[in-house]
C-alpha cells in the first residue's frame, strides 16, 4: 500500500471514529502496527511505469527525473512568460516558438499590465513578510508549542473536532479549537478537506486587547503550513475569535494531519500594550 493511500485510510477512520482496516484483508492497521517492507519497496521501484507525457515506460525510481528533466513531451513555458507570453507546450517545441515569439518586441506599454500583475503578487508576498516582522517587534510576544487532540461532539451524529489544553500567554489563559470542513455533515464523503481554527481566551480581559497570532510548524511536528497572520480584538464579551483557515497547501496535507494521533504545532502571539 502506498503512503498516500495509507494516510487516506487513517484519515477516513479518524473522521468516522472507526478503526482503520486494510481494504483487502480487513486486518486492523495503524502507524504503530505498520512497518515498511524495504524489499518490496525496492522491487516495486524497479518495475516499469508509464510517463504521463510521452507514454514510454521507465523504472519507477527514475521516472520522476525523466518527467521533470528529460522528457521531450513535458510541458514547459516560454522564457518570455515574464513579459506576458502565455505559450505552453512540449519541450521539443519551445526553441522554435521562442525564435518566433513576438513578446520581446512589444513596447513597454504593451507588457505593462502583465508586469503590474507580477508586481502585485510580489507585493502580497512582501506584505506577509512585513506583517510577521511587525509582530516580532511588538512589546509583548510569545511562542507556545501546542498539541491539538481529537474529540467528539455530544450530538446524535458525533462530529470530529480538535482542542488544545489550556496554555498561558500574554498574561491570560487560552485554548485553540479546530474543526474539519467547517463542520460539514459528511466530510468523509469528500476528498476536498481543510481545517479551520479559532483562538479562545478563557480568562476574561478587563480591557479590549488586539492580538495577532499565527500557526507555525514548530520543532516537534512536520506540518506544512504557509505563514499567515490573523488578528482579533478580544473583549469581555468577545472571548472567541472567528474561525480562520489553517493555510495548508492541499487536501493531502490535511489527511496527513488527520491520520496522526495528535497535531503538533507552534503558536506565535503578539500584542501591543495600549
Amino acid at each position: 500500500m502506498c503512503a498516500g493511500c495509507f494516510t487516506h485510510l487513517l484519515a477516513d477512520a479518524r473522521i468516522r471514529d472507526e478503526t482503520a482496516t486494510c481494504p483487502n484483508c480487513r486486518v486492523e492497521i495503524s502507524r504503530s502496527l505498520a512497518t515498511r517492507n524495504l524489499a518490496v519497496e525496492k522491487a516495486v521501484s524497479e518495475l516499469p511505469a508509464e510517463c504521463q507525457f510521452c507514454g514510454q515506460k521507465y523504472p519507477r525510481n527514475s521516472l520522476d527525473r525523466h518527467e521533470v528533466e528529460l522528457c521531450e513531451e513535458r510541458p514547459v513555458r516560454c522564457q518570455y512568460n515574464v513579459l506576458g507570453c502565455g505559450w505552453r507546450g512540449p519541450h521539443h517545441d519551445v526553441s522554435s516558438h521562442e525564435q518566433q515569439c513576438q513578446q520581446p518586441t512589444h513596447t513597454g506599454a504593451q507588457v505593462f499590465s502583465h508586469l503590474q500583475r507580477q508586481s502585485e503578487t510580489a507585493e502580497e508576498a512582501s506584505k506577509t513578510f512585513n506583517q510577521i516582522m511587525s509582530v516580532l517587534s511588538f512589546e509583548k510576544i510569545t511562542f507556545n508549542d501546542l498539541q491539538l487532540k481529537p474529540y467528539r461532539t455530544d450530538e446524535f451524529i458525533h462530529k470530529l473536532f480538535y482542542e488544545t489544553s489550556r496554555f498561558s500567554a500574554l498574561g491570560y489563559q487560552w485554548v485553540i479549537k479546530a474543526r474539519l470542513n467547517d463542520n460539514q455533515k459528511d466530510p468523509h464523503l469528500t476528498c476536498n478537506r481543510f481545517i479551520t481554527y479559532q483562538l479562545i481566551v478563557k480568562s476574561k480581559p478587563s480591557n479590549p486587547m488586539m492580538v495577532h497570532f499565527m500557526i507555525l510548524r514548530g520543532p516537534f511536528g512536520d506540518m506544512r503550513v504557509d505563514p499567515h497572520i490573523c488578528q482579533f480584538e478580544f473583549t469581555e464579551n468577545g472571548t472567541e475569535s472567528p474561525f480562520f483557515a489553517l493555510p495548508l497547501p492541499d487536501s493531502a496535507e490535511c489527511n496527513k494531519l488527520l491520520a496522526a494521533r495528535i497535531i503538533d504545532f507552534r503558536l506565535m502571539m503578539g500584542m501591543v500594550t495600549k
